[in-house]
C-alpha cells in the first residue's frame, strides 16, 4: 500500500512504519484522544488528512509508553471492525 511495513489484526490495519516514522489507524472515535499525545499529528500523505489515521514522530516510536498508548488505541479500532 504505501511501502512500508505495516502490522494486521484479522486483517486489519493496526500500525505501521515508513521513512522518517510510522503511522497508526486509530479510528475517527479515537482521533482527538491519539492526537493529544507528544510525538502524533493528523497522517497526511498527499496534503490531504486521512480520517482516523494518525502520523508518529520517529521520537515517539522510540518511547515505549508513548508507543503503547498509541497502538493500544489502534488495537482498539482494529478489534472493533470485522475481521477479513
Amino acid at each position: 500500500m504505501f511501502g512500508g511495513l505495516c502490522f494486521l489484526l484479522h486483517g486489519n490495519m493496526v500500525c505501521g512504519v515508513h521513512k522518517g516514522g510510522g503511522m497508526a489507524r486509530v479510528g475517527k472515535s479515537r482521533e482527538a484522544e491519539a492526537l493529544e499525545i507528544d510525538g502524533v499529528d493528523p497522517l497526511s500523505f498527499t496534503g490531504r488528512p486521512m480520517g482516523g489515521m494518525v502520523d508518529l514522530s520517529e521520537d515517539l516510536l522510540g518511547d515505549d509508553a508513548l508507543r503503547a498508548r498509541v497502538v493500544a488505541l489502534a488495537l482498539t479500532n482494529a478489534r472493533s471492525l470485522p475481521p477479513k
